[in-house]
């Protein structure tokens, strides 16, 4: 394991070191990924936890039954790896495969402003959850909002009309008072 200093908010979190398992130095991951496996497409890791940032490298991972068991290269220690407990795998946002016009990754639309068909800002996306029918973009209001209520909107084609990552915003068809 390596310190380095990268710049954070270049770094993209894709998930998050778990329990150890057994007794050799592997650890459970928790994937955010779409396929939970394709964390192990990426061999280094920045582990970070607060302003504690760790380079590692993946020296093998499998699929075990419904979660992720990963082992660190270097890493033989069970107590050691304990110590990496909730500290979130993140990977730099230039190794991000690319995607197809249309088609944004998480990160892009949090922060985004979110207005609606009669121009009402509704705040900005500060999260989104997976819900399994859809994903759902949760709405935190901000300066300038129209209302003080958090929504949660789905995000899909028929109510996302448009994102535009350079102006920062979201074009949304949802009522106000729903």
């Amino acid at each position: 394991m390596s310190k380095t200093q990268p710049a954070t908010d270049d770094l993209v979190v894709l998930g998050k070191i778990g329990a150890v398992h057994g007794v050799r130095g592997e650890v459970k991951v928790h994937s955010f990924t779409e396929s939970m496996e394709n964390l192990l497409d990426y061999p280094v890791w920045q582990l970070r936890r607060g302003e504690d940032i760790k380079q590692v490298k993946l020296a093998s991972g499998r699929l075990q039954g419904k979660s992720l068991v990963a082992k660190i290269e270097g890493l033989d220690d069970r107590e050691i790896a304990r110590t990496l407990t909730n500290y979130e795998i993140c990977v730099y946002r230039s190794e991000l495969p690319e995607l197809a016009d249309g088609e944004f990754y998480w990160h892009q639309l949090e922060g985004l402003k979110v207005i609606n068909q009669d121009q009402h800002l509704f705040g900005i996306v500060d999260h989104l959850l997976e819900t399994g029918a859809n994903d759902v973009l949760v709405v935190k209001p901000c300066a300038g909002s129209f209302d003080d209520q958090e929504r949660l909107l789905p995000y899909t084609e028929q109510c996302v009309q448009s994102v535009d990552l350079t102006a920062g915003e979201m074009h949304v068809e949802w009522d106000a008072d729903f």
